[in-house]
């Protein structure tokens, strides 16, 4: 029997006043056996922790997690631990028990003031911003400058269950155009490009130098030199509550306003505006017996999932998907994608 996979670290927890971790940042984490209490390291959060609620309601408390990598997740601490494996690229998409998850988050309201509970977070928005602007105008008076009141609000990101990535970690050789569309769990190589309008949920990411404008949704991977188009989509493993798990190879493009919900093997490319499904009826272009007049062979998308050097096309004349072959892949530039 193999031994259990394990990783700890000490977090720091955001706990509302009923109690609810509403998020755990860790700064580092340990694949392997946790040590015993007596011979943990020191946290060393300093003046970030502290037990008194803010003015958000919340108390910020060091946590020592040990999480399960094969089991299913147990709390909330657990869950971020596995959130943050995957984002420190510890561990790739797909390789964790993320069962439960859902059940372990909570729904949080994520602000410029860090995270706060959804059920009083009008009434506490205003106390922040009140003692925010009180230590401005407190902080002017004592250093001699104008006692105008600065404007201060607090801005909403967003109300989900999951944050924002580069909030909690920024991986090394990476480009993001818009932080709030990479959830905490996305797997970024070095290489990789998010355009503004590009998009990588959790257990989900790239394993190369990789191309985002499109949506790379859970579970599916990208591989090394492939392109993910604009307004383009993969489907993922929450489609329909479904456990397929589809994936792009690499050196493959995925058009422009495409979609697949088939896997891409090495050097695809499903041209713009193209969708792919399980159940697509393609016709095999056959050239020899085209010109002699032959059927062609006509399959089903499933059938030429995770197939290499295959280009997928809408045939303009009569309409029919056609699946060629295509010899050679996409060469991404290598200046755009140098991080």
């Amino acid at each position: 029997m193999s031994e259990a996979r394990t990783a700890w670290g000490w977090g720091l927890a955001s706990v509302d006043a009923a109690g609810t971790t509403l998020d755990v940042w860790y700064p580092e984490l340990t694949l392997g056996e946790a040590p015993t209490e007596s011979d943990r390291p020191n946290h060393n959060f300093g003046t970030l922790a502290h037990t008194e609620a803010d003015a958000r309601g919340i108390r910020r408390v060091p946590v020592f997690a040990v999480s399960q990598l094969d089991e299913p997740i147990v709390n909330a601490a657990d869950a971020y631990l596995k959130l943050h494996l995957m984002s420190m690229r510890m561990a790739k998409p797909n390789t964790l028990n993320l069962d439960g998850i859902f059940a372990q988050l909570a729904n949080v309201v994520w602000t410029n003031y860090g995270p706060f509970a959804v059920e009083d977070f009008t009434l506490r928005k205003a106390d922040v911003e009140r003692a925010a602007t009180d230590a401005a105008l407190a902080f002017a008076t004592q250093a001699g400058l104008s006692a105008a009141a600065p404007a201060t609000t607090v801005n909403v990101f967003g109300v989900d269950k999951f944050p924002r990535m580069i909030d909690y970690v920024v991986p090394t050789g990476v480009r993001i155009g818009d932080a709030d569309r990479v959830r905490l769990g996305a797997y970024l190589s070095a290489g990789t490009t998010v355009m503004h309008a590009g998009f990588v949920n959790f257990n989900a990411g790239t394993l190369g130098v990789s191309m985002v404008e499109g949506r790379v949704s859970q579970g599916v991977v990208v591989g090394d030199g492939s392109d993910i188009g604009g307004g383009a989509s993969i489907m993922g493993t929450l489609s329909g509550g479904g456990k397929l798990r589809n994936s792009i190879g690499e050196h493959s493009l995925l058009g422009a306003n495409a979609g697949i919900g088939i896997s891409l093997g090495d050097n695809c490319t499903v041209e713009a505006g193209l969708y792919v499904t399980a159940g697509t009826k393609i016709t095999i272009w056959d050239k020899a017996k085209a010109a002699a007049g032959e059927p062609l062979e006509v399959v089903k998308g499933s059938d030429l999932s995770g197939k290499d050097n295959i280009l997928f096309i809408r045939n303009s004349v009569n309409g029919r998907i056609e699946a060629r072959y295509r010899k050679v892949g996409i060469e991404l530039n290598e200046k755009l994608h140098k991080n």
